[in-house]
């Protein structure tokens, strides 16, 4: 939303509550996040661990010690909080500034959310990596690449994209969104397209330079993910690249497969669960090494994306899906492509 923003798109106005709703799982979200690294770190975090940045102590790590003035208890904390709040207050505020121009009307809450979209940028280009860092790479504390934050950013946003595309879907067939029309779905589905093949670009840099490099504190992650743990974990990396590369290029490959709802549908679906199974890949061998269990992550899972699901179809409620006096709603329902 904050991209659409400060592009002066026009085309998008029709999804952007859409975009709103998504951001009411931040606070609930983010409190989850934050008393779980509080009451599990030890179990998810070896850096965590009692006495390992300590010279002398039988845990004692030197690479890990190495690391001790950002890794550390307090200040792993404060940024995981900051990194939260910046990205709630922006959520709210570009949602409040959408809601009063909703009743208002008038353009000066269109460049106001500008301003905002603008700056909000510029602290997500940031707090989006260092939240990569923190939340997923420091689970392999030892391992390290300078990629992985654009790697995890482009995840981030092709979920994104597909949650929006798929929302919209389900909401224009359950009859609203009377003015979303195949233009609309095409770009969204442009979108997906492109970016699904720009998460496979920053995939396969990361991976050639590790392999290509060969350096053993490097490649021991590929080395765990391809082959490691008696081969538990290869068969997702595999599964990783069809279905978050192969299948969406595919696809949506054509101009006709974009406009029609049941690919798109079909395509966002499989975006989400390739997501979603590569973040496991990311986190479990780290973690759970060779013991993990695939059935009861799927579980809990579907118990987040539940209590996920309330609450953006609860924010959808709260008022008009079409923003009605945003300057652009005009050239969003007349949108041609």
């Amino acid at each position: 939303m904050a991209i659409q923003y400060v592009a002066y798109a026009g085309w998008s106005v029709v999804v952007k509550r859409i975009n709103e709703a998504l951001s009411a799982w931040l606070i609930p979200g983010g409190v989850l996040l934050v008393i779980l690294f509080v009451i599990g770190r030890h179990d998810i975090f070896h850096w965590t661990h009692d006495g390992i940045m300590t010279k002398g102590s039988a845990n004692y790590d030197k690479i890990v010690a190495g690391k001790s003035g950002f890794l550390t208890f307090g200040f792993y904390l404060v940024r995981m909080i900051s990194y939260l709040v910046i990205w709630a207050v922006f959520s709210w505020r570009l949602r409040q500034l959408s809601l009063a121009e909703d009743i208002n009307g008038g353009t000066s809450y269109f460049h106001t959310s500008i301003t905002t979209a603008a700056l909000f940028l510029v602290l997500f280009a940031v707090t989006s990596s260092m939240s990569a860092w923190d939340w997923v790479m420091s689970v392999d504390v030892h391992w390290f690449s300078t990629m992985f934050g654009w790697y995890v950013f482009a995840s981030w946003w092709v979920s994104g994209i597909a949650a929006t595309a798929l929302i919209a879907i389900f909401l224009k067939q359950a009859g609203y969104l009377r003015f979303m029309n195949s233009n609309h779905f095409h770009d969204l589905g442009k979108l997906i397209f492109g970016f699904s093949i720009f998460w496979t670009y920053v995939w396969f840099a990361q991976f050639m330079l590790i392999w290509y490099a060969n350096l053993p504190e490097e490649s021991v992650y590929y080395n765990q993910r391809l082959g490691g743990f008696d081969g538990r974990y290869t068969w997702i990396f595999y599964f990783n690249l069809v279905i978050n590369f192969a299948f969406p290029f595919l696809a949506l490959m054509t101009r006709d497969a974009k406009r029609q709802m049941i690919m798109l549908k079909i395509v966002c679906i499989a975006i989400l669960i390739g997501h979603w199974s590569d973040f496991y890949l990311m986190i479990m061998p780290g973690t759970m090494k060779g013991d993990n269990g695939f059935l009861i992550e799927i579980g809990i899972a579907l118990i987040f994306l539940g209590a996920f699901l309330i609450l953006v179809t609860r924010r959808l409620t709260e008022a008009s899906l079409i923003p009605v006096n945003h300057p652009f709603v005009e050239e969003s329902v007349h949108h041609t492509t």
